[in-house]
């Protein structure tokens, strides 16, 4: 899993210490260990070699993680941090997490748990300068692979893929990594433009304002015939930008009978680029949820101390129809309603529960998730009352009243 890896651990507890660089050493990374935070920093900035992540405790004897870590970025581009902290420490994780460090874990955690964010922290270490696009899976690489190879031309691309997939992020990609980066980008979402004509060619429109940049056309089949004829036009007059446009696989079905948009639709495609479905790439549909979590949760009032390994495999196996748009709604959602500790998949999944509750009066329904809630709390805590009260943010004696109301098996005395 981590084959490879050149690792930096900062942790003064030897016990942890020992467990993690052994753990991490089986699965075939290179690591140094420190125990001070004034040591770990002279081998940070002024290192052997390239250093892939730092695994740093937020406590330790002669300072702070926090402290290490700021003191980095005064001088120097620092590494990728993964931050290992008690549950008095969050408030720290989640300032770190806004200065730009990579992820944190809460003891107590599973190695395995761990592991799997050690892993996609070091899968996001940028390929030719640049970070993943649209997540970790081969075909997310083979996307980024070919809006590169793009980079290097002025043809034209068209990309292909359903909603949420993020074409307008491949275009991007493409155009940030090409000779024409310090030239405008000029995106133009047709499916909302109720007179694309104007929006394209009227007085300070798209076309006035791309010079020699990109001019991005998402939605190409909800552009009018007439205002393709127009664009084709414009092209072969003299255009200094760049064309790359976008659409769906419902564009083969509209141009079949059409000469005019066939005509449009191959001056486009002269290379083409297929996004494949969030649900076929299950490893980035993980990916995005682990990048958009960290600062969507620093913004919440308590944040959670992480994603439960259940809501991970739920995120996993659903089929995002509506793409990382979906996903992105979901996870906002769950973040701001989640109860617990963790994220769990009845925060991203509500459905679920409405679902095995048909039939249910209102007041029923609500006892239902009342009652997942609690046991859900119960089970982080082991069944202690007091804990989960503090959890669930209420007193010990209205969640025994409820427990006993929604006949939760449970001790009175904490």
């Amino acid at each position: 899993m981590l084959r490879g890896a050149h690792i930096v651990l900062v942790e003064d507890d030897e016990i942890m210490g020992a467990s993690l660089l052994q753990r991490m050493q089986l699965e075939g990374a290179e690591v140094v260990w420190y125990k001070q935070a004034q040591r770990a920093l002279g081998a940070i900035r002024t290192p052997r070699g390239p250093i892939d992540a730092v695994i740093c405790d937020i406590r330790l004897p002669d300072g702070t993680g926090e402290e290490l870590y700021n003191t980095l970025c005064m001088t120097t581009s620092p590494p990728p941090f993964l931050f290992i902290t008690g549950h008095g420490g969050i408030d720290q994780a989640v300032r770190l997490i806004k200065a730009g460090a990579a992820d944190y874990v809460t003891k107590p955690f599973e190695i395995a748990v761990f592991l799997e964010r050690l892993a996609m922290l070091l899968s996001q270490k940028p390929k030719g300068g640049m970070p993943p696009l649209l997540g970790v899976s081969k075909a997310a690489q083979r996307v980024d692979e070919l809006a590169l190879k793009a980079a290097e031309t002025d043809r034209p691309v068209l990309i292909v893929g359903g909603p949420g997939t993020g074409k307008e992020l491949v275009a991007r990609r493409i155009h940030q990594a090409s000779d024409r980066q310090a030239a405008p980008f000029v995106a133009v979402n047709l499916a909302r433009e109720s007179d694309p004509e104007n929006v394209l060619f009227g007085k300070g429109g798209a076309w006035e304002n791309v010079g020699e940049g990109v001019l991005f056309l998402n939605a190409l089949s909800r552009l009018p015939e007439a205002t393709q004829l127009a664009l084709l036009d414009a092209m072969q007059a003299g255009f200094g930008g760049r064309i790359i446009g976008a659409c769906g696989q419902e564009m083969t079905g509209v141009i079949a009978n059409n000469d005019a948009r066939a005509d449009f639709f191959y001056r486009l495609n002269m290379m083409e680029i297929l996004v494949p479905p969030l649900g076929q790439r299950p490893e980035d549909a993980v990916w995005l949820m682990q990048q958009l979590f960290p600062p969507m949760n620093a913004d919440r009032k308590w944040p959670l101390n992480g994603i439960s390994s259940l809501c991970i495999e739920a995120v996993r196996t659903y089929d995002w129809p509506g793409g990382g748009r979906e996903l992105r709604a979901r996870l906002q959602r769950g973040i701001e309603n989640a109860g617990g500790d963790l994220l769990q998949p009845l925060d991203v999944f509500p459905e679920t529960l409405i679902q095995s509750g048909k039939g249910q009066s209102l007041a029923e329904a609500r006892d239902a998730a009342e009652k997942a809630r609690i046991i859900d709390a119960l089970s982080q805590t082991d069944g202690k009352i007091s804990k989960a009260a503090r959890i669930l943010k209420v007193s010990r004696t209205t969640l025994w009243d409820k427990m006993q109301k929604l006949e939760i098996e449970g001790k009175p005395r904490q």
